[in-house]
């Protein structure tokens, strides 16, 4: 016995219609508007945010430098001290113990340092 996946069942219940009327296509078309709601409706609503929330997470990982303050997503609060290229940096947990964090990790920078001049 073979049973239908249930994922798959709205989408036959959307193209229904349309194989019934197979000689007009505005009813093709029209079976498919629901469809096409659904996906501009995810993306609005999940895709662009969490999109937007990657870039916004890159721009502060690249503004990382030398003194910031930061937390990581493993609740590690520390100093920066050095910004490696491999993307990496070492952090000051506490006097004399430095840590090497893989830069993604960085959760939030709780002070930024002025940029020596």
């Amino acid at each position: 016995m073979r049973s239908t996946p249930v994922l798959a069942l709205p989408l036959v219940l959307l193209a229904a219609p349309a194989m019934a009327q197979a000689g007009d296509p505005m009813a093709a078309f029209t079976s498919f508007v629901p469809l096409i709601l659904i996906f501009a409706i995810m993306y609005f609503l999940l895709i662009r945010p969490q999109q937007k929330k990657v870039k916004e997470h890159q721009k502060m990982v690249a503004a990382l430098r030398r003194g910031d303050q930061i937390v990581t997503q493993g609740g590690l609060i520390g100093k920066v001290t050095k910004v490696k290229e491999d993307n990496e940096i070492e952090v000051e947990l506490a006097e004399n113990v430095k840590v090497r964090v893989v830069q993604s990790t960085i959760a939030q920078v709780l002070s930024k340092t002025e940029p020596a001049k």
